[in-house]
């Protein structure tokens, strides 16, 4: 018993050597693969647009990073060069990557890059394009060859674990700013350089034991993916800074993580030139951290997801959306429009939405959060102050992007991100005023739960 005791707690039992128990070795593997339409689908980000795609430049990647600490069980990292990760597209991806890899749904978190030069596969979002039945059919075609995809580099990343050692460093990279500029009339959608910005660069570097030979290196930063605003496929800043890390470390996948980006935009923009110096200020932003003292990670890998009720504001009642439907905002018409008629089709108008919030544990240091929607940078400088933990890293366009998701100085401030782009989205209602404190406390409960 007492040398059980000894394996246990590392304390050594009479006439024994003291028994030093360590962490079990991790493993990794990374695969990636290309997702740009085959077919000149409509473009994603900017409702302007008027016609679809006609050409490529720059391939759009989707990309999975498979973690295993021998003990809890496979975690499964995706990210993608896109707008969004609809919900049903996570929700089926999770349940064939769980039926085919063994990895749990609660294990496996999807990032978009947000890139606005990706596909439309929002089927709610085609029915003002140039020919609505074929783009809706175009995207969920597409949608189902997302699914495909991420089942095949997640088992593919899967099959190549090898022990491995992680380590996290981080530096910094200056060309997102606000994009809120307060003036006599609202906020304006412009640079301001007062406004908040979280400009870290978080990195995790995975590198193989024997050969030593790097495998991946996963980044982040929080900055819309909108330098480009033209007609063809590209993966923007984003691709461009994985595609010089790639260049720079032969055999490694790089994964871009957007963080909470959505006040952010990059500084200056819509110059394509920008595309390359943007992403490589960023990449060298990450051989930067890469050069200095890395902090290993070891230990379990924990992981939990759950999804909250998001409550909305006030509903709107049917004679006020009777009003607004003969409005001469062609938006809230068409909204309100849409409304009146889930009612008279004897649908109740949704009170809430199903928001995800996941929380992965790497070892006892990093704590990854990863939030759906376009999460504005309050939450990361707030969940960095609110977690008691050595390293937090903010995630946001994870598992879902139904809209944005502003904090409550940003929701009493109003305008684009504060609710007024959740009408692009056919919700209801703004949400509720309260939705910072709810989003919060998920995260902080989901943390605990992982202790």
């Amino acid at each position: 018993m007492l040398l059980l005791v000894a394996l246990l707690t590392g304390a050594a039992a009479p006439g024994q050597d003291r028994v030093v128990v360590t962490s079990a070795e991790w493993k990794a593997g990374a695969a990636s693969a290309v997702i740009t339409p085959k077919t000149m689908m409509w473009l994603a980000g900017y409702a302007a647009r008027t016609k679809p795609a006609d050409g490529v430049d720059m391939d759009l990647f989707a990309k999975a990073l498979v973690l295993d600490d021998a003990a809890e069980g496979p975690l499964a990292i995706v990210t993608v060069d896109l707008v969004s990760v609809p919900r049903e597209v996570r929700l089926a991806a999770a349940e064939r990557i769980h039926k085919e890899h063994g990895i749990s749904p609660a294990r496996l978190l999807i990032n978009a890059s947000h890139t606005h030069s990706g596909p439309e596969m929002r089927v709610w979002r085609t029915g003002n394009t140039d020919d609505s039945e074929k783009r809706e059919r175009e995207a969920k075609e597409y949608c189902a060859f997302l699914v495909e995809t991420f089942a095949k580099i997640v088992g593919e990343a899967h099959s190549k674990r090898v022990p491995v050692d992680v380590d996290y460093t981080h530096a910094r990279c200056g060309f997102s700013m606000n994009r809120r500029r307060p003036t006599g009339k609202g906020y304006q959608n412009a640079p301001y350089s007062d406004g908040p910005v979280d400009q870290r660069v978080p990195v995790l570097r995975v590198v193989g034991k024997a050969p030593k030979q790097e495998l991946a290196v996963l980044f982040g930063y929080a900055c819309h993916c909108t330098i480009l605003s033209g007609q063809k496929f590209s993966g923007d800043y984003a691709g461009a800074a994985q595609a010089f890390l790639e260049a720079k470390h032969p055999g490694a996948v790089a994964l871009f993580m957007n963080g909470c980006s959505g006040d952010q935009n990059p500084y200056p923009r819509r110059d394509p030139d920008y595309v390359e110096a943007h992403g490589r200020s960023l990449a060298l932003a990450v051989e930067a951290a890469l050069e200095t003292p890395p902090r290993p990670l070891s230990g379990p890998i924990k992981s939990a997801l759950r999804e909250i009720p998001l409550r909305f504001d006030r509903l709107p009642t049917r004679p006020e959306l009777e009003t607004r439907a003969k409005s001469s905002d062609k938006l809230d018409a068409r909204l309100a429009t849409e409304l009146l008629e889930r009612l008279d089709a004897g649908e109740a108008l949704p009170k809430d939405y199903p928001y995800p919030v996941q929380v992965i544990r790497l070892g006892s240091d990093l704590t990854l959060v990863a939030l759906g929607g376009e999460v504005v940078v309050d939450y990361s400088l707030r969940l960095q102050r609110d977690i008691n933990d050595a390293v937090v890293w903010v995630a946001g366009y994870s598992n879902d992007v139904m809209t944005y998701i502003p904090s409550r100085r940003v929701w009493d401030e109003g305008g684009y991100e504060g609710g007024d782009a959740m009408k692009w989205n056919l919700f209801p209602a703004r949400w509720h005023p309260d939705l910072e404190e709810d989003i919060v406390k998920a995260v902080l409960d989901v943390r605990k739960d992982l202790e």
